[in-house]
């Protein structure tokens, strides 16, 4: 099974069993900027019941299957749960949204929905500038590089008053101002 394929599955999911979700991480950064790979596929998932794993799973093709071991996020401390698929290295990662984080809560409140070619169907996303923000939170290598490559590529279209405003709450408004400084012309 393809990256695009269980992307598409876990989406459409979702949907039967009514959770509000939005596709995050790699592939959502892909889509403002220049494309690079990516091994799993992240949503953001907004839960109004512990049974949503049964829900979830009763509409997923053969073969999908929850980690039994839920996990937390580092540096949100969202809970996490991991979606396995037989015979491939792919893992899905649906983090529970966080109501107190309030980027978190905002985030999830922008998202927009898009079509996604190569998933042949529409997906809530984050916005540009939300996506920015949420790597430079993370702060690992290639999250810095997505937030770099998402300023390049997106330029003038972003709203940086937005960015700056959720930086500077969120205590990174340093690492914008490093990162920004070494976004390349496109």
């Amino acid at each position: 099974m393809k990256l695009e394929e269980c992307a598409a599955s876990v989406v459409a999911a979702l949907e039967k069993a009514c959770i509000p979700h939005m596709l995050v991480g790699g592939l959502s950064s892909n889509i403002y900027s220049i494309p690079r790979s990516t091994k799993d596929v992240d949503f953001v998932v907004k839960l109004e019941s512990s049974a949503f794993l049964r829900e979830i799973e009763c509409h997923l093709p053969d073969g999908f299957t929850f980690d039994p071991q839920i996990t937390f996020e580092n540096i949100t401390g969202n809970v996490r749960h991991l979606l396995r698929i037989d015979g491939t290295p792919l893992v899905v990662e649906l983090f529970e949204l966080r109501e107190g984080d309030a980027f978190q809560s905002e985030r999830f409140r922008r998202r927009k929905s898009l079509h996604l070619p190569s998933l042949n169907r529409s997906v809530p996303i984050p916005t540009a500038e939300d996506v920015v923000v949420q790597k430079l939170r993370w702060a690992r290598p290639k999250d810095l590089e997505d937030a770099r490559g998402v300023m390049a590529v997106q330029g003038s279209a972003l709203d940086y008053d937005y960015i700056r405003k959720w930086c500077l709450e969120l205590g990174i408004l340093d690492r914008l101002e490093t990162v920004r400084r070494t976004v390349p012309k496109i």
